[in-house]
C-alpha cells in the first residue's frame, strides 16, 4: 500500500518540542500539524491479522488503544471486532482530532476517544489492548512500567498486540526509540504466552522490512 515517506525534518521538530515541552511536546506537536507517525490510514499490518481469522480474538468486550493519535486503528478494531474500544492519548488535539474524523466517516458509536495518561489508569480491564509506536514513544526506561501497566489492565486470557515498529539500526535518539520484537518479550515475562510473530505480508510500502507483528495472550 502506498504512503508519502515520513518528512526527517519533522522528527527532528517533534523531538524538539518534546525536548521543551516534556510530555505536553505531544499536545504541541499536534498543534503545530508535525506528526510524521500519522499514515492516514489503519494499518494494513492489523488488518491483515484480524481478517486472517487465524487468531480466535473476542467479538465481545472492551479494548483498548494507548497513543491512539487520530483513531484509524481504534475505529477499525471496533468495527471489525465489534469491541467497545476506547482511544486514549495524552494530546487533547489528537482526541480532538480523533474525535472530527470519526465524525467525518460515520464510524459506529463503540469507539470513544478519551485524553489520559496510559501509566495513570487505574481500575480498568480490558480484553485486547493494540500497541502501535506507544512503545516507542516512551523512553526505553519506562518500558518495564509498559509491561506491568499491561499486565494490569488486560485480563486473564486476553489479547496484547504489538505492532513492531519502525525497525531501524541502533541510535540513541528518539522518539521513537530503538526496539527489536525480543525488547517485548524480555519486560513481559513469564506473564504471557506468544501467539504470533510474523512479518506482516500486507503493509504500508514506507514500513517494508522495517515491522513484525507479535500478538500476546495474557496467561
Amino acid at each position: 500500500m502506498t504512503a508519502t515517506p515520513p518528512d526527517p525534518a519533522k522528527f527532528v521538530r517533534m523531538r524538539e518540542l518534546i525536548a521543551e515541552n516534556g510530555e505536553k511536546g505531544w499536545d504541541e506537536a499536534w498543534k503545530a500539524e508535525v506528526t510524521p507517525w500519522d499514515a492516514g490510514t489503519p494499518q494494513p499490518a492489523l488488518q491483515e491479522l484480524i481478517e486472517s481469522g487465524s487468531i480466535d480474538f473476542p467479538r465481545s468486550g472492551r479494548a483498548l488503544v494507548p497513543g491512539c493519535g487520530r483513531g484509524y486503528d481504534a475505529i477499525y478494531l471496533a468495527n471489525s471486532l465489534g469491541l467497545e474500544t476506547t482511544g486514549m492519548d495524552i494530546s487533547p488535539t489528537a482526541v480532538e482530532a480523533a474525535g472530527k474524523y470519526k465524525a467525518e466517516i460515520g464510524a459506529s458509536g463503540n469507539v470513544t476517544f478519551i485524553v489520559e495518561d496510559f501509566f495513570a489508569l487505574e481500575r480498568e480491564t480490558f480484553d485486547l489492548v493494540y500497541d502501535y509506536t506507544f512503545f516507542v514513544a516512551i523512553p526505553p526506561s519506562m518500558r518495564p512500567a509498559w509491561a506491568k501497566q499491561m499486565g494490569k489492565l488486560v485480563k486473564p486470557g486476553g489479547y496484547l498486540i504489538t505492532l513492531v515498529y519502525p525497525i531501524l539500526p541502533y541510535t540513541d535518539v528518539g522518539p521513537p526509540f530503538y526496539v527489536r520484537p525480543e525488547h517485548y518479550e524480555e519486560i513481559l515475562g513469564s506473564a504471557w504466552d506468544k501467539v504470533w510473530d510474523k512479518v506482516p505480508e500486507r503493509t504500508l510500502d514506507t514500513h517494508v522490512g522495517k515491522e513484525r507483528m507479535v500478538v500476546w495472550r495474557k496467561v
